[in-house]
């Protein structure tokens, strides 16, 4: 089995005067998706933005390919080879599908400033889309677009929030290969927060489901059933 690439333990939030996540233990492996499931307002969100540093987080250890990170910024994270897709895909309407691809530049060496060819065998579509505006494109375009610009930081560790939200289904399929065939390459962790679950359950290696901030179920997808499962998210 892979070996684990993240590996959080006790880890807490508060938004202002409120606890958000109570104690979260979660580990993704590289070459494996770890799914993130449970109802709205439960802290997926929330656990996400804590693991790309986009929100700071109140206690607990993380560590990222066997470092121990300390409370440092999204950007440090970033080049340290996190990625992060958030829910409503956030890119830059009035910039190009080019100009929004290099966005991703920023955490990368000078060196390494290209968009590599592999990006538009993942998402041809884009190819054809370089120069038109990221706010032109439909739900689902942009969703690939956010994605393609997070592997562009070539990132060890993948965060994806909800990216089949408000999509067309032929979108979804074609972002649940990209997941596998991201997965199969075997370098990177994916953890995915997802709401569809039959896609979640066709992805994950392994399932975490929240509760209130709290873990509720921890289990490799071979020691879960469906119903199980399904259940456990739909409290």
């Amino acid at each position: 089995m892979a070996d684990n690439l993240l590996e959080i333990e006790n880890l807490t939030l508060h938004y202002g005067g409120s606890q958000i996540l109570q104690g979260i233990d979660l580990t993704a492996r590289r070459g494996a998706v770890t799914c993130v499931m449970g109802t709205n307002g439960v802290g997926k969100t929330s656990l996400l933005k804590a693991l790309s540093g986009t929100h700071g987080r109140s206690g607990g250890q993380y560590r990222l390919d066997g470092e121990d990170i300390g409370q440092i910024s999204a950007h440090a994270l970033a080049q340290k080879g996190v990625a992060y897709v958030p829910q409503g895909r956030e890119i830059f309407p009035f910039l190009t599908v080019q100009e929004n691809l290099e966005t991703g530049f920023a955490c990368l060496p000078r060196s390494e400033r290209h968009v590599p060819d592999e990006i538009f065998d993942l998402f041809p579509i884009l190819r054809d889309f370089l120069n038109r505006r990221g706010g032109d494109l439909s739900g689902g375009q942009q969703q690939q677009l956010a994605i393609a610009r997070a592997l562009v930081t070539k990132p060890k560790l993948l965060l994806l929030d909800e990216p089949t939200e408000g999509i067309q289904p032929n979108i979804i399929k074609q972002i649940g290969q990209v997941i596998s065939m991201l997965r199969d390459k075997g370098d990177m962790a994916i953890v995915l927060v997802e709401q569809f679950f039959d896609f979640a359950y066709g992805l994950g290696d392994s399932f975490t489901v929240l509760e209130r901030g709290a873990v509720t179920l921890q289990a490799p997808a071979a020691e879960v059933e469906r119903d199980t499962l399904l259940r456990a998210v739909s409290v």
